[in-house]
């Protein structure tokens, strides 16, 4: 077979084609620039420093202090509540019932609920990239105690037999998947990290959590990881322009010996009063100082906040909480993929790596301690192990629209009354008891 001739249809012979991205050019251009390896190894190459300078500046920085708070109330809120699956309505009462009695008594430590967990949880995670809890069993039922991420051994990596590693504290069996963890004993009075060996603990009782940035991750990055550099030198840059004010604002005068005799000035020196006559004797006088301070620097400084909010993800106003020239649109309208991003996180993060595994967990050992009654267990296993978490719904500007367009929805069959009340934080039966006490009869079940 006879093939055409290339230059006729290219416009130049092939030997002399380039074919190329110019990102990946070299030159003058291309000088300089940064690159980036496999996830893992930058990850572990850099993890300690991101994390402590993350939480340096979320403790420090008034910016992304505000940042990180915001960050976790849109990821949980006052607590994303489960709605159990099974099609009995009264199993399914009684699963919500039993998880929510748990809930009161979910942390180990005795200092919360499942709902402070869950803002323990979506803290880490969003300043360390990570979070890790422990699922610890007692006589009267599970419990979860978070842990400090950096608990992972991260100096724990080695090659095993039969096709099985560590790597940074996560042992992965010959499939890959997570066989255990790592995990350093925590002495809660210990300001710095020891050589203290770190203890094995099966994957089953431990709860990794993070959002992975590539395939095949391990550990978590902070989420403050794009901005720490601009957010230092931010910093760097308002501590600067604020000594300047200050400095300007010291109005200050100095008497000049006019003659140049070089004799030290030997009368009172003068105050400066509202309305005072001041008589200066021969040959001086008085200058003042006039420093000058930075011109124009508001909107370098707002552009420099926007650079921060667009490496966060944020919406400008809940980095800054600067709402000057917002309306009710604007406001809409950068609140909208915001909420998307943190609705990704909410289920394809949260839900798979910790609130699912809790469910399990807690549903399991009520059932095996007798405390659930499960006749069908056996048959239907997922109906009893499986719920839908319904993060809280978030908070509106205008809230009678909102509930206008909940009741829309469920007029037209788009949402049930169950998850409209589930995302209000209710479990849908509780709040149908309560209307039938209050009304006197009969409700509909939604």
């Amino acid at each position: 077979m006879k093939f055409p001739n290339l230059s006729r249809i290219f416009g130049k012979s092939e030997s002399t084609r380039t074919r190329r991205y110019d990102g990946a050019a070299g030159g003058r251009r291309g000088w300089g620039m940064g690159t980036f390896g496999r996830i893992n190894p930058e990850t572990a190459a850099a993890g300690t420093a991101l994390r402590s300078r993350a939480y340096y500046l979320a403790q420090n920085n008034p910016w992304l202090n505000n940042a990180v708070g915001n960050l976790t109330g849109a990821l949980v809120g006052a607590g994303i509540q489960p709605s159990a699956r099974h099609p009995d309505a009264a199993t399914r009462k009684a699963l919500n019932r039993y998880f929510a009695e748990w809930c009161n008594r979910a942390d180990a430590e005795g200092r919360s609920d499942f709902a402070g967990l869950q803002v323990a949880v979506a803290d880490s995670m969003v300043k360390a990239g990570e979070a890790l809890a422990m699922i610890i069993e007692t006589a009267d039922g599970p419990r979860l105690r978070v842990l400090p991420p950096e608990l992972l051994d991260e100096s724990k990596t080695a090659e095993l037999s039969d096709g099985r590693a560590i790597f940074a504290g996560v042992e992965l069996d010959a499939t890959g998947r997570r066989a255990a963890y790592w995990i350093i004993p925590e002495r809660p009075g210990q300001a710095w990290q020891t050589n203290a060996p770190s203890v094995r603990a099966d994957a089953e009782f431990v709860l990794h959590v993070f959002k992975p940035l590539a395939p095949g991750q391990l550990r978590g990055v902070s989420w403050l990881a794009p901005v720490i550099l601009p957010a230092s030198d931010f910093d760097r840059l308002c501590d600067a322009l604020l000594k300047g004010t200050q400095v300007a604002a010291m109005h200050a005068g100095f008497i000049v010996d006019m003659n140049g005799t070089g004799e030290p000035y030997d009368g009172e020196t003068p105050s400066l009063e509202p309305g005072a006559l001041i008589r200066l004797p021969n040959g001086t006088d008085i200058k003042f100082n006039s420093p000058q301070q930075a011109q124009q620097v508001a909107e370098f400084l707002k552009l420099n906040l926007r650079q921060l909010a667009a490496g966060l993800g944020l919406p400008d106003h809940m980095l800054s909480g600067d709402l000057t020239g917002a309306n009710y649109s604007s406001l809409r309208a950068g609140l909208l993929p915001f909420r998307q991003r943190m609705e990704q996180v909410q289920y394809t993060v949260l839900v798979p790596q910790f609130l699912a595994p809790v469910w399990r967990a807690v549903i399991l050992h009520g059932i095996l301690s007798g405390d659930l009654d499960a006749p069908d267990f056996e048959a239907n296993p997922d109906a009893y192990l499986q719920a839908d978490w319904l993060p809280p719904k978030p908070l509106q500007v205008d809230p009678l629209k909102d509930i206008n367009a909940t009741v829309a929805e469920i007029e037209a069959g788009l949402t049930s009354r169950r998850k409209a009340v589930a995302e209000r934080g209710w479990v849908f039966e509780d709040l149908e008891e309560e209307l039938q006490a209050e009304r006197g009869g009969t409700v509909p079940n939604g």
